[in-house]
């Protein structure tokens, strides 16, 4: 085939012409405002950055948000942008005060992107800045500059407003989902002991930062009181539960990196230097870092992060020519973390027996994990149980959102998605009947039980979510009782032995339609009952109803509709309140009389078509 290449197909795109054709490069995906890193979350995290620098350097204690689907504003009480700058810092690519470290020493928006890509990915821009009694104001529409004030005299105190809509021909029918929000602005008053952040009215402020975090987020009680640790440029927070794997929350400059960083690795060595020299005892790792739940915040000149969404730090240096972020890090807990320690005899108590119990278990295992290995390898390799794909979460970190792998059960089931699926991004993991019911079971069992061992070798998470292979782990089973119950063990597996997976957002339930409506020219797969109505109103007298009672029935070319760019997943999620022990106890545990009429009282029965 030929194709010209010539003089014409070269292209220059201004930069309202760049962010705006590939606002994934400067915001990360689009979406719809369903997940927490959905592109509208991105554009307000852009704004509340710049206030919650103005706040880092010293200036203005409160901000004020109000969040609708049509109009967002921000505006905070700091120095306000410098009047004669104002159109160049929010339209201006690679423009902005932070390029100068004497005016912010510690920011996360260094690169002069943030709110230019606001601007540009939005209907409506508008952007005040008051100083010293006087104003500016600007009013942009995609990017373009509609009209600008002159200074004028203003009674207003200084800061900056800013207001914007994102753009619907690029976010399509999206929607704030305000738990996504107040998540996001507890992260900034708990990284910013002593601001206030009000959202739509609502008071947020911390106290005492990382410590509260921990607090808010944890699943039960703490095994000891939390160690909060604060110093120059860093603060963390560490306790441990009862739970298996770790649990981290690391930040730099304010910024949540989701996937850690060099900050994150520093501390999880550091932790187990420290304690190994405290108590003299040459633990593993992994018996001094199972159960951890741990914050930790880094303070960093000009940081580097891997990506434009900044979920990885990944600089080297404290400063430009200063110290390893790696020994500061381990310095700072090998003095302050063994001082906690050494005055108080108590938890050392706690966190020793803690580990030595973590270390009897790990034993106790070890001398099957081997024998297990060696049969998942086997399995693998005769491609019995695992039809994988070529994509994986835990090597290409940049491309998370295509990486997935659906467990299902029986051959039919699993036979119609493997032929519907995209061999690039989805694998299919198949089990065999129902799975044991692991509560109340120890670890061993994820070693000894043939389908879990499988299954964890599948997903490779033994040494935790740092190997995970895909990003998203869809559970997918029938609608009906048997479905629901698989659906319950599982989860419950996960919840058991690896938490983190839920905790970290990988594990969801595929929605699969009960209900095919059709006729001769139109077909309607429908969800619920509601939908099946609607759609034989849409149809009439003549529609041919199927009730599909199974995966199985459904045929692999309709499959490639509902996991493909439609698919329609319910995260599996906990919330601060879900005490995992309990809700163990109640759902999987022996029958109570409360399970029993919580079941009575939730019983649906469908009606006959």
């Amino acid at each position: 085939m030929n194709v010209s290449y010539t003089e014409d197909n070269i292209k220059s795109l201004s930069p309202i012409e760049h962010v705006r054709s590939r606002p994934g490069m400067y915001i990360g995906k689009l979406g719809d405002g369903k997940s927490a890193d959905d592109g509208i979350y991105v554009l307000l995290k852009e704004v509340i950055d710049n206030s919650i620098d103005e706040y880092m350097m010293g200036f203005g204690k409160v901000i004020d948000i109000h969040v609708s689907d049509e109009l967002v504003t921000v505006r905070d009480f700091g120095r306000g942008i410098p009047l004669g700058k104002l159109v160049d810092v929010v339209s201006k690519m690679n423009t902005g005060g932070k390029y100068d470290s004497r005016a912010f020493k510690k920011s996360v928006g260094l690169n002069g992107v943030g709110t230019k890509a606001v601007n540009f990915l939005s209907s409506q821009f508008k952007t005040s800045a008051y100083r010293e009694n006087k104003e500016k104001w600007v009013h942009f529409e995609k990017g373009e500059l509609i009209e600008e004030s002159k200074i004028i005299p203003t009674k207003e105190k200084n800061g900056t407003f800013v207001s914007f809509t994102p753009d619907e021909t690029i976010f399509n029918k999206y929607h704030y989902l305000m738990d996504h929000v107040e998540s996001m602005i507890k992260n900034f008053v708990y990284l910013n002991a002593g601001l206030t952040i009000i959202l739509n009215g609502t008071r947020f402020h911390s106290k005492n930062g990382l410590q509260d975090l921990l607090n808010e987020n944890m699943n039960g009680e703490p095994l000891y009181p939390i160690i909060h640790l604060e110093g120059e440029d860093i603060e963390i927070a560490i306790t441990h539960g009862n739970h298996y794997g770790e649990e981290y929350y690391s930040f730099t400059n304010g910024q949540h990196t989701t996937q850690g960083g060099i900050h994150l690795l520093a501390f999880r060595e550091g932790i187990v230097k420290t304690i190994r020299e405290f108590y003299n005892k040459n633990f593993d790792p992994s018996d001094v870092r199972t159960s951890i739940v741990a914050a930790i915040n880094l303070k960093v000149e000009e940081p580097i992060f891997e990506s434009q969404t900044k979920t990885k730090l990944g600089s080297k240096e404290m400063e430009p020519g200063g110290r390893s972020i790696r020994n500061f890090i381990i310095d700072f807990l090998k003095k302050n973390l063994d001082n906690h320690l050494h005055k108080n005899s108590d938890l050392n108590e706690i966190l020793y027996n803690k580990i030595i119990a973590s270390e009897k278990e790990r034993k106790a295992i070890s001398g099957v994990k081997k024998i297990a290995r060696e049969r998942a390898k086997k399995v693998s390799l005769h491609n019995r149980k695992l039809r994988d794909c070529k994509i994986h979460f835990s090597t290409n970190k940049d491309r998370e959102e295509e990486s997935s792998i659906f467990i299902t059960e029986g051959d039919s089931a699993s036979g119609s998605i493997t032929k519907a699926r995209d061999v690039q991004t989805q694998a299919v993991f198949s089990l065999k009947g129902k799975p044991l019911n692991s509560y109340g079971l120890t670890k061993k069992i994820v070693y000894t039980n043939e389908e879990f061992n499988l299954l964890q070798a599948a997903l490779n998470i033994e040494d935790g979510l740092d190997t995970l292979r895909y990003n998203r782990v869809i559970i997918a089973t029938d609608a009906d009782v048997d479905g629901m119950h698989i659906r319950l063990l599982l989860i419950t597996f996960f919840l058991q032995f690896f938490p983190d997976l839920i905790k970290n957002k990988h594990l969801f339930i595929l929605e699969t339609p009960l209900f095919r409506v059709r006729n001769k020219t139109k077909t309607f797969y429908c969800y619920s009952d509601e939908e099946k109505q609607n759609a034989i109103n849409v149809i009439g007298k003549n529609a041919e109803i199927t009730r599909f009672k199974g995966l199985g029935e459904i045929s692999p070319k309709e499959f490639s509709e509902f996991i493909g760019e439609h698919i329609k997943l319910d995260p599996v999620t906990l919330k601060k309140y879900d005490n995992i022990g309990h809700l163990l106890e109640f759902y999987m545990g022996k029958n109570t009389p409360d399970r029993q009429e919580f079941i009575v009282n939730n019983l649906k029965i469908e009606e006959e078509i």
